[in-house]
């Protein structure tokens, strides 16, 4: 949806969504660096702080529609490791936009330096019998605009 190269660019050069995360000491392991799946946990704040951005509030779309969102695949590479104290920046952005599914490419930088890449896909269900759903038209049309609140990308430093 909009041109990023997902591999080799700098956070500030990125058309994407950012978000801001401070490493704690119980996002490490015995070693003093972040443990792997925290990466995903960081992913997936990311992603719903850019949902907000984009107008789309979770909990109501939930109550008013019945439709939830559930991640359905992810593939997370690993490039360096962050530690305790660091501050992160995680980009995200729209890879597709499917008749059900939205699938992310995210990235977790320290500055200049590319920590991990995933790609998540995220699957549109009906609450109850969590079977595939139709992603609402606003819902659809709001992700495809992007967010309309861009200072959010500065709410969490």
């Amino acid at each position: 949806m909009r041109g990023m190269d997902m591999t080799t660019s700098r956070p500030e050069a990125e058309s994407g969504f950012t978000w801001p995360i401070r490493v704690y000491y119980e996002d490490t392991d015995a070693g003093g660096i972040v443990f792997y799946a925290n990466y995903l946990k960081y992913f997936e704040r990311a992603r719903t702080e850019w949902l907000r951005a984009c107008g789309i509030d979770q909990c109501r779309l939930a109550d008013e529609t019945g439709i939830m969102f559930v991640v359905r695949h992810t593939a997370v590479d690993y490039r360096a490791p962050a530690r305790l104290d660091d501050q992160l920046t995680i980009v995200s952005r729209i890879e597709k936009l499917g008749r059900a599914s939205v699938d992310f490419a995210q990235q977790a930088w320290r500055g200049d330096v590319l920590l991990a890449t995933g790609d998540i896909r995220v699957a549109c269900v009906e609450r109850t019998a969590l079977k595939p759903a139709a992603l609402p038209a606003t819902v659809a049309t709001a992700l495809e605009r992007g967010p309309v609140h861009p200072d959010m990308s500065t709410a969490n430093a």
